[in-house]
Order: structure tokens, then C-alpha cells, then sequence
């Protein structure tokens, strides 16, 4: 077991692993620590405890220190210079005519680098625009290109449920989507309806998908052949959240259904079901991140 604190960059980022180096760090704690980009500040989202070494990348870099005031003060300057900095790179990037969009500012804690986040349909020739920046700033200077799901990341908004975007306020990673997992939980295939803001599809379709394939496993499909108290008959309609299924029964004469509960019934002959017209590959469009 190796001990260790989870250190956060951003709201919602990715939740690093450190070496507390014997302090004693909080949960909440601004710490400063070493990173591949340098001297960074960050905020304890989890306090000292014990990992696997399996969890960790090893060698573990260490916590420099506990935040000072000094250094909460240098992390507000830098917020403050990351304004001023933005706006002078949107005019620079008017100047040189550049087909590029500025998402986000970020200086490291030290100063030494600033990084400008942008997107763009294709590849942009930024090397004058850098050329320009760092005469400006007098420091290192990186441009890099995102997604579109980073954009809505970094941005932040409100999804179609009306609530603040998922990736903007808790997720720290995004998790793959796929059109499958939206057939599976027999949601509309129309694009409007299950893309987010970033015009992919949106990430809370993975929240349920673990109990939806587990229920799926355990289902009857639509005409499949099975076995119910009242006799053999086919499937006619399927209701996932309830686990519930229509079957009309063979020995009745009449289009009647009877409603049975999942576990009531024994699959016979299970049925490949159809893509209802709808081509998946059409779609796919909507996976890309």
C-alpha cells in the first residue's frame, strides 16, 4: 500500500495522485506540487489515504508544501493575468486572419509557461502568432488544439435537462458513449435528442448503461419465443424499467396480451432485433470526442 493525496488543477479535472512527503494534507487543502509542466497550484479533492500500487503511476512526484497566502495570492495573479492575456491573443489572432476559436487562458503557477487553448476545423500554421506571443509575454508559450467536448468543458453551460453541464461541475474524465448504449435504453435515435451542447452525445447515457445491459441479460427480446404460467407465446413489446413484457399467447385465437413480469417467464428461442430503419453508421458521427 503506498499512501497518497488527490490533488484536482481544475473544477472538474482529472484527480492526480502525489506523495504527501509526511505532511499531513486535508481534504480541501491548496497544496503546491511538482507536475511535468512545472510548479503547480491545486486543491486536495482527497486526503492522505492508502492505494494499491497498482493504482498509481509510479514514482510518485511530491507535495512541495501547504499553500501559503503568499501563494493563494500568486494563483489569483495569475487568474488576473490570464484575462489580460486572453484578450490581447483574440487580437493577435484577428491580425494574423487566423480560422481558430481561443477557449482558455493558463499560466502555470510559476509563470514560466502560458498555454492558449483553442479549436479549429482543421490544422492551423499558428508559428507566427507564437512568434508574436512570446515577444508579448516574455515567456514559453504553447498553443493546443482541443475538442469539441474539452470546449464545453472548459466553457461550461446548461444541457437540454436545464441543469449545469455534466463535464463543467463533476466529471473529472469523459467516459466513452456509443449509439449502442442509446438503442439499448430505447431512447430516440434523433440526433436532437440525445446529443449535448457539444454536439456529441451526451455523457449521461453511460450513468445507467451497467443496469441496463444487466436487465437486457436477463430479457426476453421483441418475437422472441418463451414459456409464461399461462403457456408458450411470442413476445410482442418489452418495458425495461419495469421488466415487464407483452406476450400474446399462442392458444389464444384472439390478438390478446398478457403482461408478465421477466422473471415469470423462460426464453424459448431468443430473436436478433432490427435497427428499426435506422442506420447506426450514420450516427457515429455523433461518438467522435
Amino acid at each position: 500500500m503506498v499512501t497518497v493525496v488527490g490533488v484536482r488543477f481544475k473544477r472538474a479535472g482529472k484527480i492526480y495522485y502525489f506523495d504527501p512527503d509526511g505532511l499531513n494534507i486535508e481534504k480541501g487543502t491548496k497544496v503546491i506540487v511538482e507536475t511535468a509542466r512545472g510548479i503547480e497550484f491545486g486543491e486536495a479533492v482527497v486526503g492522505n489515504r492508502e492505494v494499491n500500487e497498482e493504482e498509481i503511476i509510479a514514482p510518485l512526484k511530491k507535495v512541495i508544501r501547504i499553500a501559503t497566502d503568499e501563494d493563494v495570492q500568486q494563483s489569483e495573479e495569475n487568474k488576473r493575468r490570464e484575462k489580460e492575456a486572453f484578450k490581447i491573443c483574440l487580437e493577435k489572432i484577428k491580425d494574423h486572419n487566423l480560422e481558430m476559436k481561443l477557449i482558455d487562458v493558463e499560466y502555470t503557477f510559476d509563470g514560466n509557461k502560458v498555454l492558449f487553448y483553442f479549436t479549429a476545423d482543421g490544422r492551423v500554421d499558428f508559428r507566427e502568432l507564437v512568434k508574436d506571443l512570446a515577444a508579448i509575454f516574455k515567456t514559453r508559450i504553447e498553443l493546443r488544439q482541443i475538442g469539441v467536448r474539452d470546449e464545453a468543458k472548459m466553457l461550461g453551460g446548461l444541457g437540454i435537462c436545464g441543469r449545469t453541464l455534466c463535464c463543467s461541475t463533476h466529471l473529472g474524465e469523459f467516459e466513452p458513449v456509443s449509439i449502442k448504449m442509446a438503442k439499448e435504453q430505447s431512447l430516440s435515435l434523433n440526433p436532437s435528442k440525445i446529443s449535448g451542447t457539444c454536439g456529441r452525445l451526451m455523457c449521461c447515457l453511460k450513468y445507467e448503461q451497467d443496469t441496463y445491459e444487466e436487465v437486457l441479460g436477463r430479457t426476453p427480446k421483441v418475437n422472441a419465443i418463451v414459456s409464461t404460467p399461462q403457456g408458450q407465446g411470442t413476445v410482442m413489446s418489452v418495458n425495461l424499467l419495469k421488466e415487464l413484457v407483452k406476450v400474446k399467447l399462442d392458444k389464444d385465437d384472439e390478438n390478446v396480451l398478457q403482461t408478465f413480469k421477466t422473471s415469470e417467464v423462460k426464453i424459448i428461442k431468443n430473436v436478433e432485433t432490427e435497427n428499426d430503419d435506422v442506420d447506426l453508421d450514420e450516427l457515429k458521427h455523433l461518438e467522435g470526442i
